[in-house]
């Protein structure tokens, strides 16, 4: 049989490699399974996953044909290892059966948002006597996991999935393309990994020696450790339900330069462990990077200094108009974790007015750096989008003028060019129907009550893995009273927003299955 007459895309091939990858997700588990053991938790959540995952991915594997792993079949691993783990995800939820995790779409809707680093929840009450230390730690480490990426950690320790291994971490990691920091890719996917884990140990060990200094008593190794497994991979998932509000401002401060680090291209710490620091100040998009941070940064600490953004004052007095530490404190931690996408928050945006929550709305778009963990549009296409625009506004005055765009000293291809445009514009689209969507559901739920603003936060805040939202979706709320319909439009944002909207689209086209 001719090949243009049967299905281009060898199915099998990335069938066994989702396979390959849940044996070894399946692993996992037994670090929560260590923990309920040492509290004296029900084990049998983390036994059942362990279980689960492992035979599951036995069984995949023996649907292995004997064709390669190319561009095509690279697009749906990626797709379907990132919708398939999540779904086991949900084991432990399930088989615990405590509070609202229980159901299926809930235990769906966190386990998506744990491994894609969105931060959303649906818990109704976060707490360790409610679900455990054990159960809480599944919850930061699926972020953990998702942060870097599970393929490409799967790429780091399996030989067999070097080959295509390129394709695949450019499908998976945030950005334009993989810079190979190495020969092979094998290597480069080990370094990435080796940055990301060290850095995390590093911030465990500063958040706990708040702890030993006295000047974050609650801040003990077991949240100090949690909040490590959330800041990396800017997840924002906290065990403490009032997120970093629970602590002390100490802790606030030394929580914005790890989020700094987390929304940094990872890469660029390797030149750095190099000797080449150069690379990281003198980066484009690092500075640009800084500079959105700082900006926005400054605009929402003087209007929380001077009090206009303050709707109401809150009841714990977390911003005290007029006190430039509390001002400048409040308004560069709500920025950060934002345009980080770590979502974590020092105090309840909530009681900020329309004005200062709109200006924050615009700082969702950002993202943090190509090639780190932050989710949403990210710096570097904004970047070549602005440059875009200020080359066509010159050639319009000069039409025989031939200009590149350049980045870090090199010409940007226009194809490249092209495809930032479809992408930001895909994604700016996606967004908008996205709020129509969600608004128009929310009529459906008598408990919710949504503002324009308010669904134009929900939107970004899922498309974007960004996490928390505004009203009813605050940082200090949950996404508990959404109907299951809409939950399950969340999933699927939050889904194609960490695989950057276009590596899942694609596989719904028919030329994508056809020769």
């Amino acid at each position: 049989m001719a090949r243009s007459q049967r299905a281009y895309v060898d199915y099998r091939v990335t069938v066994a490699y989702v396979g390959t990858v849940l044996k070894y997700i399946g692993v996992t588990p037994a670090f929560p399974l260590v923990l309920a053991l040492y509290y004296g938790e029900d084990p049998v959540p983390f036994v059942a996953t362990s279980v689960v995952m492992i035979g599951s991915g036995a069984l995949l594997e023996r649907v292995r044909g004997d064709g390669d792993l190319g561009n095509r079949e690279a697009f749906l691993l990626v797709s379907l290892a990132w919708l398939v783990v999540p779904l086991l995800g949900t084991v432990p939820y399930l088989v615990a059966g405590t509070g609202t995790v229980a159901t299926p779409v809930n235990a769906m809707f966190e386990s998506m948002s744990g491994f894609t680093t969105t931060g959303a929840t649906v818990l109704g009450e976060i707490s360790v006597e409610r679900h455990g230390h054990a159960m809480l730690l599944w919850r930061q480490l699926t972020q953990w996991l998702g942060g870097m990426g599970i393929l490409v950690l799967m790429i780091a320790i399996l030989p067999e999935l070097s080959v295509g291994g390129a394709q695949v971490i450019n499908q998976e990691a945030p950005g334009l393309a993989l810079e190979k920091l190495t020969p092979r890719i094998q290597e480069t996917a080990r370094v990435l990994w080796s940055i990301y884990a060290g850095v995390t140990v590093l911030t465990a060990a500063v958040y706990y020696g708040l702890h030993l200094a006295g000047t974050a008593p609650n801040m003990d190794l077991y949240n100090a450790v949690a909040h490590a497994l959330t800041t990396m991979p800017t997840g924002g998932f906290s065990p403490e339900a009032r997120s970093a509000e629970a602590f002390a401002p100490a802790a606030q401060w030394v929580m914005m330069p790890f989020m700094l680090v987390a929304g940094t291209n990872f890469a660029l710490f390797w030149y750095v462990l190099k000797g080449k620091p150069n690379r990281l100040t003198g980066n484009t998009e690092f500075r640009s990077y800084l500079l959105a941070v700082a900006g926005f940064g400054a605009v929402i600490s003087a209007v929380l200094y001077l009090g206009v953004g303050l709707a109401e004052m809150p009841s714990n007095v977390a911003v005290i108009p007029g006190n430039v530490e509390s001002a400048l404190r409040q308004g560069l931690f709500q920025v950060i974790a934002i345009v980080t996408t770590t979502g974590y928050a020092s105090m309840d945006v909530n009681a900020w007015d329309g004005s200062a929550q709109t200006i924050l709305l615009f700082a969702y778009f950002l993202g943090g750096s190509a090639g780190s963990a932050a989710g949403s549009v990210k710096i570097v296409r904004w970047v070549l989008v602005k440059r875009a625009i200020g080359r066509s506004l010159y050639t319009s005055v000069h039409p025989q003028a031939i200009r590149p765009l350049r980045l870090e000293g090199e010409a940007v291809d226009e194809e490249t060019i092209r495809d930032v445009f479809v992408f930001v514009l895909l994604f700016l689209a996606l967004f908008a129907f996205s709020t129509v969507v969600l608004y128009l559901d929310s009529f459906r739920t008598p408990e919710i009550s949504l503002s324009g603003l308010d669904a134009m936060s929900v939107a970004i805040a899922t498309l974007g893995n960004v996490g928390p939202g505004f009203g009813v979706v605050g940082p200090m709320n949950s996404f508990l009273p959404f109907s299951d319909a809409a939950k399950l439009y969340m999933i699927f944002l939050m889904w194609i927003g960490r695989l950057e909207v276009l590596s899942v689209l694609v596989i719904f086209t028919p030329s994508f299955w056809r020769w």
